[in-house]
């Protein structure tokens, strides 16, 4: 399944302005950078969320949000945020905020 075009194109203005901004195509899908830090990403239906290790915990007990990685190889600090979590531009617009503070508290690549 390619990546929701629709979806990169909502999150896309959340993150370009941003100073160091960047985008690539990776898991199969798009990502955002900042500084070269990864910051989101969007893979098939869902949205990539890099949120830290101290917000992870609490992340994945929101509604929608589950682990990403591989099932045995799950990447710690990055939550899947699932379609049901995405149907507004306002939930879109908060979890990438939420990518933006932890990546804003990394050393540029």
């Amino acid at each position: 399944m390619p990546y929701d075009e629709q979806l990169a194109r909502r999150v896309r203005p959340l993150m370009a302005l941003r100073r160091g901004f960047s985008e690539k195509k990776m898991f199969g899908g798009v990502a955002y950078f900042l500084d070269g830090n990864l910051c989101v990403g969007v893979s098939k239906d869902s949205l990539i969320v890099r949120v830290g290790l101290d917000a992870y915990e609490a992340a994945l007990r929101e509604p929608h949000v589950t682990t990403f990685g591989p099932v045995k190889r799950v990447m710690r600090g990055w939550v899947l945020v699932c379609p049901g979590g995405l149907e507004q531009l306002g939930s879109i617009r908060s979890w990438v905020e939420r990518g933006v503070e932890f990546v804003e508290t990394l050393p540029p690549k």
